[in-house]
């Protein structure tokens, strides 16, 4: 049994490290399928994810019709409540990306089950521009770009990450992605305050983690060992911009679809802020709006 979650400086290559959060992964979708309320999806053909429904709100500015008619990438779709939301905000194509075969199998059945055409492809979303061109044929190219959130942690390389988003882009089409604020992620969620315990800035050495919980819905995992890569926002911020993006927006968010520490306050619309002075101290996210030139 894990009693220790980690945190620590692991020496480990990008392959290992892969394979461990694929496996961990793996365990996570029938857990998050239970809990993650798919029947609002099939009881309410309106319903969007809270995740899509903040996103919408905050592509407005650069999408006044909203994504009706366009094609919509989304890169590490997990269990696609949030592609299959995306779809039903008006996408008029929509394909999820994820390395996990188990949670397309997940998103799949639930794009059947309520009548969206949707596409999936299993890859790494480093290798994730080879992988589409490859699965749906010729020179992919989207309107939108998205991913939403809790991704690039992951991900040891931006600049390669970037690549991918800029090589999936039309020209003029838009990248969007919001996620958590590595200010946020360098605290230590288990303490009262404001305290940092990891590092900010990167060096290429991930932090691993052993733990047997996932953020969401009940049971364990065997899997237990993940790892994950700090990345400041300038790096990025920098990976998009030397991808030949265009910074449109960036903007940094007070709240969270996750509770990140137990003290954090839930809110009425289910995200979670923190409580009192805090919520001015620190930020919960960062969004990032770009465009292919």
């Amino acid at each position: 049994m894990a009693t220790d979650p980690g945190g620590f400086e692991a020496e480990a290559g990008y392959p290992e490290a892969r394979d461990a959060n694929l496996a961990n992964w793996e365990e996570r979708v029938p857990l998050h399928t239970d809990a993650y309320g798919l029947d609002r999806y099939r009881d309410d053909p309106a319903h969007l994810s809270q995740v899509v429904r903040t996103d919408l709100d905050a592509l407005g500015a650069f999408l006044p019709t909203g994504l009706a008619g366009l094609e919509v990438c989304h890169l590490q779709c997990h269990i696609g409540t949030d592609t299959v939301s995306l779809a039903r905000a008006g996408a008029a194509r929509i394909v999820g990306v994820d390395f996990s075969p188990s949670a397309l199998e997940a998103a799949s059945s639930l794009a059947r089950e309520l009548g969206i055409d949707a596409a999936w492809v299993q890859a790494d979303v480093l290798d994730a521009k080879a992988a589409v061109d490859a699965a749906l044929g010729g020179d992919q190219r989207f309107d939108v770009v998205y991913t939403s959130i809790g991704t690039i942690t992951w991900l040891p390389d931006l600049e390669r990450w970037a690549a991918q988003i800029a090589g999936l882009l039309r020209p003029r089409g838009l990248f969007y992605i919001r996620d958590g604020h590595p200010a946020l992620y360098a605290l230590d969620e288990r303490v009262d305050g404001l305290v940092t315990r990891y590092p900010y800035f990167g060096d290429g050495t991930p932090l691993a983690w052993d733990e047997e919980t996932t953020y969401v819905g009940d049971g364990t995992l065997a899997s237990t060992r993940t790892y994950e890569w700090p990345h400041p926002l300038s790096e990025t911020v920098g990976a998009l911009l030397g991808a030949g993006l265009e910074l449109l927006a960036l903007e940094e968010g007070r709240t969270l679809p996750w509770r990140f520490a137990e003290r954090m306050v839930e809110r009425e619309d289910g995200d979670f802020e923190w409580p009192g002075h805090d919520a001015r101290r620190m930020p919960c996210t960062f969004t990032v709006v770009a465009r292919a030139r």
